[in-house]
């Protein structure tokens, strides 16, 4: 069991109260999944190991769940037998939740050595196998989210410490496992050992104006540089340092609420990057805004900053969510210009759709990643060291505090259906078609992939329209609505009567 199995069964946490419990059902259905990625020919998969399903006490030197194991062992053995690279994230938030009660979690040290003894047991099974191995996958969530406002899992509020004591123990972590493969492993197995943060761009405001400027390098140091900068450098950003000791003596503290380095861990942590992957989703506009000690300590107000968006930016889904693609280049480049020009894999990119009636043709999500990849294809040309791309996501799945509300898949999931049927959004086709050309060719070219790509998600559509209602005869015996959209526009055309009738 996983924290964030204890924290989705809690009342209210989640949108709906949906859980986990079974989701897109990939444990059963990964050798489909498969074929769905062989046929949009993929080269490489992106997939997690669960803590808590292969050490289920969370301890190396206590049971270790073989059933997992080999699920595992199945999944990569299939992705390489049909030519597709595993690339796998050691910790994609699921900490076994005995942890979480017994020491804290993340707030607690002891979680360095429990995660290098889980990290150590995966490279000893699977790393024979395994060539790409990312250590965390977005700490910055892990920390804020999960120790500061509490959205997520394990729901902790500890305003103004709680984050960054968890940081520094994620970033102690990762560079013990990466230590721990350069030493044991690397040799014999020949892989690279990363690190996945996700990071928005932040853009001044006022770009003339030198108060925005600072703000909005603050406000890519709090959140990309927090983690990046000790792993590349040894150390936590200056910015990071001079606002969080500033407003911590403010508030009459003895010392910085962000934890120090001695200088042994600061050599020990810097240069344990093989690549970075990097997440990156959407773009804000930054300025400057003084937030006063006394109203306490808040990671947020540490920053001094106010983020803002353009009323004009596209956005399709989640309301966080603005399509802002130029953000994606100049986020690049800085982590080029910032750390040396690191390799860089691109661990997650996509958009998400908010829909009452379902339809799969998904043409905001095929801009969105034309128009993304497009300023990575543009990095590239400025020297930027991009080796690889990755869309999230291949299935819709659920998203965290937000539950099914949500979807980023490229393929549509029907989570009602008991068989978790995928049904291709128009974007398969369309991705499948920039993985062929390996980009874009030319604009005649590209808009009849879009043209296609719409036609064959009409005949997806009849079907997701139909097949619900056979999976579903045991609870609608007398019902048969043709298409899950019909059902929508009956329901209003109900609720519009009821309005008129009151009016009347």
């Amino acid at each position: 069991m996983s924290i964030w199995d204890a924290f989705a069964h809690k009342k209210g946490k989640v949108v709906l109260n949906d859980t986990g419990d079974s989701s897109c059902d990939g444990y059963y259905k990964f050798k489909d999944d498969i074929t769905l990625m062989k046929d949009m020919k993929l080269n490489h998969y992106r997939f997690s190991i669960s803590w808590p399903r292969i050490l289920p006490s969370g301890l190396k030197g206590e049971h270790i769940n073989e059933k997992g194991i080999k699920y595992y062992e199945d999944l990569i053995n299939m992705l390489l037998d049909n030519k597709i690279t595993p690339i796998v994230t050691l910790y994609h938030w699921d900490l076994p939740q005995v942890l979480q009660e017994k020491y804290g979690g993340w707030q607690n040290v002891t979680m360095v050595n429990h995660f290098n003894d889980f990290a150590n047991l995966c490279f000893e099974r699977f790393g024979n196998r395994v060539k790409y191995w990312i250590t965390f996958n977005n700490p910055w969530s892990i920390a804020v989210e999960g120790y500061e406002t509490g959205e997520h899992a394990p729901g902790l509020k500890m305003k103004g410490t709680g984050a960054y004591k968890a940081a520094h123990h994620i970033i102690k972590a990762h560079a013990k496992v990466w230590h721990t493969y350069d030493m044991q492993w690397r040799s014999k197995q020949k892989g690279l050992v990363g690190i996945s943060l996700t990071a928005d761009w932040g853009e001044p405001v006022d770009v003339t104006n030198q108060r925005d400027i600072e703000a909005a390098e603050r406000y890519i140091q709090f959140y990309l540089g927090w983690f990046a900068t000790p792993i590349f450098n040894g150390d936590y950003p200056q910015a990071m340092k001079d606002y969080v000791g500033r407003k911590s003596g403010q508030q009459g503290l003895g010392s910085s609420r962000l934890p120090v380095f001695s200088p042994q861990e600061k050599s020990y942590i810097k240069g344990t990057c093989d690549f970075l992957g990097l997440g990156h989703f959407t773009t804000r506009y930054i300025t400057q805004k003084n937030y006063p000690s006394s109203l306490g300590d808040s990671y947020f107000a540490d920053r001094d900053l106010a983020e803002l968006v353009d009323p004009q930016w596209p956005d399709p889904g989640s309301e966080w969510l603005y399509s802002v693609p130029w953000g994606f280049r100049r986020l690049l480049n800085f982590v080029k210009t910032q750390y040396g020009n690191p390799m860089i894999y691109v661990t997650e990119n996509g958009v998400s759709e908010k829909m009452l009636c379902t339809d799969l043709c998904d043409d905001w999500r095929m801009q969105y990643f034309k128009d993304y990849i497009n300023e990575m294809l543009k990095a590239l040309r400025d020297g930027v060291n991009v080796k690889g791309y990755t869309a999230w996501s291949l299935l819709d799945n659920f998203e965290w505090d937000e539950g099914y509300t949500e979807r980023f898949g490229l393929y549509y999931v029907d989570f009602r259906n008991k068989n978790k049927p995928r049904y291709p959004k128009a974007s398969v086709q369309y991705y499948k078609r920039i993985i062929s050309s390996n980009g874009f060719p030319n604009q005649r070219e590209v808009e009849s992939w879009k043209r296609k790509a719409v036609e064959t998600c009409s005949s997806s559509n009849q079907l997701l329209a139909a097949d619900p209602l056979i999976g579903h005869m045991e609870m609608v015996t007398e019902i048969v609505v043709p298409t899950v959209c019909t059902l929508c526009i009956l329901l209003s055309a109900v609720f519009l009567m009821f309005l008129l009738r009151g009016r009347f």
